[in-house]
């Protein structure tokens, strides 16, 4: 499995279902996204404001569909270590900036979240 997900790492986009935690339905979302050795690092520019990371807090049970692939896996904020914190940043950064420092606001105040998948 991760040997698929790391040929997919190109891909523009990954699709991010959670459980809503008020209506228990699916939730999907489009999010850019990056890989490391198997879990999936994304960037919520709203935080923990944002529905997406509210239902993945209650609910930490997940589906990522990149292009035609479909994966389970185990949300969870980065929070309590730096070095994978500084990782997702960085990941993500990498892969999207276009032009130097278009991304450093999104890049300092955004909050990292990472899929182990399962």
């Amino acid at each position: 499995m991760v040997h698929d997900l790391n040929t997919l790492s190109d891909e523009e986009f990954c699709y991010l279902t959670t459980t809503g935690r008020v209506t228990g339905k699916p939730h999907e979302i489009e999010i850019w996204f990056s890989v490391e050795n198997g879990t999936l690092y994304m960037l919520s520019g709203g935080r923990d404001r944002s529905d997406w990371v509210k239902n993945l807090i209650r609910n930490p049970d997940v589906t990522i569909r990149i292009a035609d692939q479909v994966f389970e896996g185990h949300a969870r904020v980065v929070e309590e270590n730096p070095e994978e914190d500084e990782l997702a940043r960085r990941l993500l950064v990498g892969k999207y900036e276009r032009s130097p420092g278009s991304l450093s606001n999104w890049r300092r105040r955004a909050l990292p979240v990472a899929v182990d998948l399962t």
